[in-house]
């Protein structure tokens, strides 16, 4: 779970009136397993992110929960000083110093709020693209997840992450043209008249850090003739991308063709901290 969407998280709990621990690495030296700023929030009976795992983590869950079962918990911070040898049994060899302290609105407003890696236009709430989202729900990053038919989103079993936007509309190549400069799109849509559209708009703005269009190379090259046909220069129809996915990872299950997209997203160049939509 990355920083951001353990933050969302944890905000929720607190909206919930649940009782959490805030577990922080103040510290570290040498060889440790997460760095200094990392953070994990426990209850009784759930936990969000991780410190490291192990023993380290076995240590600072079971003072959490201390801390927990006190009727009135000390209202100033506790600090845990740990050593990553022997006598945690692991072999990291560093050491660590985490803060403990109860999870409040003020604890949580001093949490620093990471930048997105990138926002993303997914067109298409297929199998595929339910798949991509599930992959996403615990990445830092901000999602357009666009279709036509409402339908065909999944049913929610509890609270979408925020950083997931649904979006239905009647015509989703005029989605294009509202996303940031550098924005990326995924297109996977349920027709191919769509996902023609979708992609003409996307190159046709010229600015976009990832052009992704699920298909063949038949469908690749039976749709840059059409583009070019109307006009799209060269460096335009260059930015295409299709058939999509990280290589060497095979298969073609809804689950493996998400994870072999999610993964040549995360390798592209442009998927620094963003911006956020107004």
């Amino acid at each position: 779970m990355t920083p951001g969407v353990l933050q969302a998280e944890a905000r929720r709990w607190l909206a919930q009136g649940r009782r959490a621990v805030e577990v922080q690495i103040l510290a570290h030296r040498g060889s440790v397993p997460r760095e200094a700023g990392t953070r994990m929030v426990v209850t009784q009976d759930a936990v969000l992110g991780t410190v490291g795992g192990g023993h380290l983590e076995w240590r600072a869950l079971a003072a959490a929960r201390d801390l927990l079962r006190q009727p009135h918990p000390p209202d100033a911070p506790t600090e845990l000083d740990l050593p990553l040898g022997q006598a945690l049994g692991q072999c990291c060899g560093g050491r660590v110093l985490l803060r403990l302290q109860a999870l409040s609105e003020a604890t949580l407003a001093e949490w620093p709020t990471p930048a997105p890696r990138f926002f993303l236009q997914l067109h298409g709430a297929g199998h595929v693209g339910q798949a991509i989202v599930k992959l996403l729900a615990d990445i830092d990053c901000y999602v357009q997840w666009i279709d036509e038919r409402e339908d065909e989103f999944p049913v929610l079993t509890g609270a979408e992450p925020q950083h997931i936007e649904r979006v239905c509309v009647d015509m989703p190549e005029g989605e294009v043209a509202l996303a940031p400069p550098g924005a990326l799109f995924l297109v996977m849509t349920h027709r191919h008249d769509l996902d023609e559209r979708v992609t003409e708009a996307i190159l046709r703005r010229g600015d976009a850090g990832f052009c992704g269009l699920i298909g063949s190379a038949t469908k690749r090259q039976r749709f840059l003739r059409r583009f070019a046909e109307r006009g799209l220069p060269g460096e335009a129809l260059a930015r295409m991308t299709c058939p999509i996915g990280l290589s060497g990872i095979a298969g073609k299950e809804p689950a493996v063709l998400a994870l072999a997209v999610v993964a040549q997203l995360l390798c592209l160049p442009t998927c620094s901290p963003a911006a956020m939509p107004p």
